[in-house]
């Protein structure tokens, strides 16, 4: 069972990075190069399943005119972590 709990970890894990690689990429305001346009476009694809749907429940905090805060990328990430800490506790 501890083997099942390793591979779950280490997907959350993984997903978690890549959330954090989608908030760094949307921090970055440039155009991308095109061997880059993949992986950008991937990840966007990855993460979008679950972020889209807490967009629904936690509205963009408006900063100024035409910039927000967008607080769905912080909540995922620590329904992950929360995640990560349950798997290893109930497959210890």
């Amino acid at each position: 069972m501890r083997v099942i709990g390793d591979i779950l970890q280490w997907i959350l894990l993984i997903y978690l990075w890549i959330v954090v690689a989608r908030v760094i990429i949307g921090w970055i305001p440039i155009s991308w190069p095109r061997p880059m346009r993949p992986l950008v476009v991937l990840i966007y694809d990855i993460t979008e399943p679950l972020l889209s749907p807490l967009r629904r429940w936690i509205p963009v905090i408006p900063i100024s005119e035409g910039v927000g805060l967008d607080l769905s990328p912080m909540l995922l990430i620590f329904a992950l972590w929360i995640l990560y800490y349950l798997v290893g506790r109930i497959f210890d």
